[in-house]
């Protein structure tokens, strides 16, 4: 089902996945989930159907069944040939299931011809239980005159003799009594795998060496926080967004379970030494610490992906100049152990900022949803080209020579972030009072800066909005500007300007193939204070 899932990822086209995220949230690939169950069901009911009819029928629902499960689990990208040995071993199993089933509701009453219970013969009309054949039915009477029976007919008895079953035939009940031992034997043996499934990757859990790892103290600690940073407004993001709180948005329908000890990063390609670590090899390298703000493409404008942490990890411009990258190369394919790929252009690698092979995040090790034991962060990329989790491999390339997942389905390939604001607060979701109101959010632009914010009221003039103080310009930037709120519904919108000078665009733009664009809004409605 993961492989049957992942694979529905890959094929959903744009729209509909910007819809399953704005719609279900964090819970889209429960939501994927739950779907392809409903229609597992539907198809199975079918399938039973088709072998009870014809058992024949049935295998070939199945087997197409079995094919495409095949065809998902094989064609993910780091696929071996043992990946088809669960879903084959599934299918034997359905199989043998399916005749078994299908034969037991062959025989019970329910799979009889009407009228017949199984083994039975057609009722036969006897003297003991009928009138004389060459006596003749009396003429109907009047309604107002009862019929009698005429004094030569023998009398009715009070009950009707139940006709013996053959010798050896089963009783009426014992086929179905077989059917239902036989379905509840099959769905126990399948609640059993589920549950030694359960049990398996429980068992196989990096949760315990996540919570024990100790990531070294960072050579090159992260800038303190200036007084100021976050303005302590109720409603307002706060300036480090927690572990919990922080979005996700990935293609891993189960989530990777790497051991530290298991790991490794394979560096090759357009290089001149290929390189090969270990995740001791890693964390003993001199490690960076940084404030850098991810965001998702998939971000409407105003929309919750985005958020800012505390990362700690090892330089990769270092690595790659270790390797020895050669001068025609362009991309870093790199591909997670679940065999999603990003595409990172070189030179954004390389110009300075601190592009991580990330081990930490908040003070903790990574949490397992967010790439542990190690993932990518690129300060100024959308999260789809940039901040691959669960990374075990780069290949230094070309952009003509290699497309990663999400460039194969129609987004671009480079994905610098756009200059975006966002509105907590107020939100729009209930009134205020009039007079003095707080109209605060944040603004982004990685690894340019904000500038400066603006706020509008009702199409009114722009005015500048009070800033947060940032340590650098990886993350982004709280700001607030005071509003006299008279009543009546008003329309509030912002825009950003980052540090070179380009300001935000009005132009409304889908997430699709680069990033969303306009500015947020948002309508209040405020009473009379």
């Amino acid at each position: 089902m993961a492989a049957v899932g992942e694979a529905s990822i890959g094929l959903t086209p744009p729209p509909v996945k910007n819809f399953a995220i704005s719609a279900f949230g964090t819970h889209d690939k429960t939501a994927l989930l739950i779907g392809i169950f409903v229609i597992f069901v539907i198809y199975a009911s079918v399938v039973g159907v088709l072998a009870v009819r014809r058992l024949g029928y049935g295998m070939t629902g199945l087997a197409l069944f079995v094919a495409i499960g095949l065809l998902a689990a094989l064609t993910r990208p780091t696929a071996t040939a043992a990946w088809a040995l669960p879903t084959l071993v599934g299918g034997a199993a359905a199989a043998l299931a399916l005749r078994v089933l299908a034969r037991a509701a062959a025989a019970s009453p329910a799979g009889q011809a009407p009228g017949l219970e199984s083994g039975s013969e057609p009722a036969q009309l006897s003297p003991d239980n009928a009138a004389p054949s060459a006596t003749p039915a009396p003429a109907a009477e009047p309604a107002d005159s009862p019929w009698e029976a005429p004094a030569d007919w023998p009398p009715l008895p009070e009950t009707l003799p139940v006709r013996a079953r053959r010798p050896g035939s089963p009783a009426a009940g014992e086929p179905r009594r077989s059917f239902l031992i036989k379905g509840t034997t099959v769905a126990g043996v399948a609640a059993a795998a589920y549950l030694g499934g359960r049990l398996i990757t429980e068992r196989t859990s990096v949760s315990e060496a996540q919570a024990s790892l100790r990531i070294p103290r960072p050579a090159h600690p992260a800038p303190p926080l200036p007084a100021g940073s976050d303005l302590q407004i109720p409603g307002l993001s706060s300036f480090i967004t927690p572990n919990a709180s922080f979005y996700r948005v990935d293609t891993a329908i189960v989530l990777p379970q790497i051991p530290p000890a298991n790991w490794q990063l394979r560096i090759h390609g357009m290089v001149d030494r290929e390189i090969t670590l270990s995740f001791d090899d890693l964390i003993h390298r001199p490690l960076i610490a940084d404030y850098i703000t991810l965001t998702c493409v998939s971000n409407t404008v105003g929309g919750p992906y985005v958020g800012n942490a505390l990362w700690v990890g090892a330089s990769v411009a270092s690595l790659l100049r270790q390797a020895g990258v050669q001068a025609s190369a362009n991309e870093l394919l790199c591909t997670s152990s679940d065999g999603f790929t990003s595409g990172v252009p070189l030179q954004t690698v390389m110009d300075g900022r601190d592009a991580l092979l990330a081990v930490a995040m908040n003070g903790t090790a990574l949490p397992v949803a967010h790439g542990f034991p190690v993932r990518m962060v690129v300060p100024g990329l959308y999260g789809y080209v940039s901040a691959c989790k669960w990374i075990t491999d780069i290949e230094v390339t070309t952009f003509a020579a290699s497309f990663a997942y999400w460039a194969t389905l129609g987004w671009a390939q480079q994905a610098p972030i756009k200059t975006e604001s966002r509105i907590d607060v107020p939100s729009g979701n209930g009134p205020v009072k009039a007079g003095p109101t707080a109209v605060a959010g944040v603004a982004w632009a990685q690894h340019k800066g904000i500038a400066a914010v603006e706020v509008q009221v009702d199409n009114g003039p722009w005015q500048e909005a009070r800033l947060a103080a940032v340590p650098d310009i990886d993350c982004w930037r709280q700001w607030v500007w005071e509003w006299d709120a008279t009543p009546g519904s008003h329309q509030i919108q912002a825009r950003a300007t980052d540090v070179t000078g380009y300001t935000q665009t009005s132009l409304q733009e889908p997430p699709e193939p680069n990033g969303a664009s306009g500015y947020p809004s948002v309508t209040v409605n405020v009473n009379s204070a």
